[in-house]
């Protein structure tokens, strides 16, 4: 069921989701209320992705069975997506979270998942996909986003976020299961970064990406025959059953712009 948001200046209109309390919340921020500006720069060919917003309630908490049949209970929980707008003719995009979310429930910003991913992928090939990659969750408080890494460590800041990191394409094609190429930003990290900054109001995300280092991988055909082709832009072929390397590709470019 969507759930409007009660009008509040300088914040957008939020449409709401609400998902695990018993029964309808609204989300009211009280007007004038501290809010968390999430701001991101997004390069050419790339497009801001609809930001993922979590609130949760102290207040209105959810009842959970354990594995034993026992019960408990946490925190409710509500979500929405929210479209980051443009900032006149730059390549800023930005969307204002109110951090208390108001209503009986006290509603409060808990994490936002966000990120960039390929608006054209036209100069890749026919029929190419854009894939994962580019994306950023920001906690603001104790909880766990909704997705999580077991192996990409979560940051801790304080104060204000800036996010300014390296991203190189990644053309998969894929076959086995079904036949595809998606257009990947591969970082140093996974599909996600995960920083936790309880105190910040504002959180911005500058990806790099280096358009003419294209990492190119060809997956096999068959099940269990091979392992995958990794092509770096130097013309390096790898395929030793290992992951691509981050750190490879930014020693082909540093070394291509020294040489310059």
């Amino acid at each position: 069921m969507n759930i409007r948001l009660s009008p509040m200046s300088g914040a957008l209109l939020l449409l709401l989701c609400l998902n695990g309390c018993a029964q309808n919340r609204t989300l009211a921020p009280p007007p004038g209320g501290e809010q968390v500006s999430v701001v991101v720069k997004v390069p050419q060919n790339l497009t801001a992705e609809p930001m993922q917003v979590m609130y949760r309630s102290e207040k209105c908490p959810i009842k959970r069975s354990g594995p034993d049949w026992t019960t408990y209970e946490e925190d409710g929980y509500l979500s929405t997506t929210v479209q980051p707008q443009q900032q006149g003719q730059s390549g800023l995009y930005e969307a204002k979270l109110p951090i208390n979310g108001g209503s009986r429930c006290q509603w409060q910003l808990s994490n936002v998942t966000f990120g960039v991913t390929y608006a054209n992928t036209t100069h890749f090939g026919e029929n190419v996909k854009a894939g994962p990659g580019g994306g950023v969750i920001v906690m603001f408080d104790k909880h766990l986003p909704q997705q999580r890494s077991a192996f990409q460590p979560t940051i801790e800041v304080n104060g204000d976020v800036l996010i300014s990191k390296d991203y190189y394409p990644l053309v998969n094609e894929q076959f086995i299961g079904r036949q595809e190429t998606r257009a990947w930003l591969f970082g140093e990290g996974e599909i996600y970064l995960y920083y936790r900054a309880s105190d910040a109001r504002r959180v911005t995300f500058e990806p790099l990406l280096h358009a003419n280092y294209a990492l190119y991988s060809v997956e096999p055909k068959v099940q269990g025959e091979g392992y995958t082709r990794y092509i770096y832009p130097d013309g390096s072929v790898v395929a030793d059953g290992r992951d691509p390397s981050f750190k490879k590709l930014q020693s082909i470019r540093l070394t291509a712009e020294k040489a310059r």
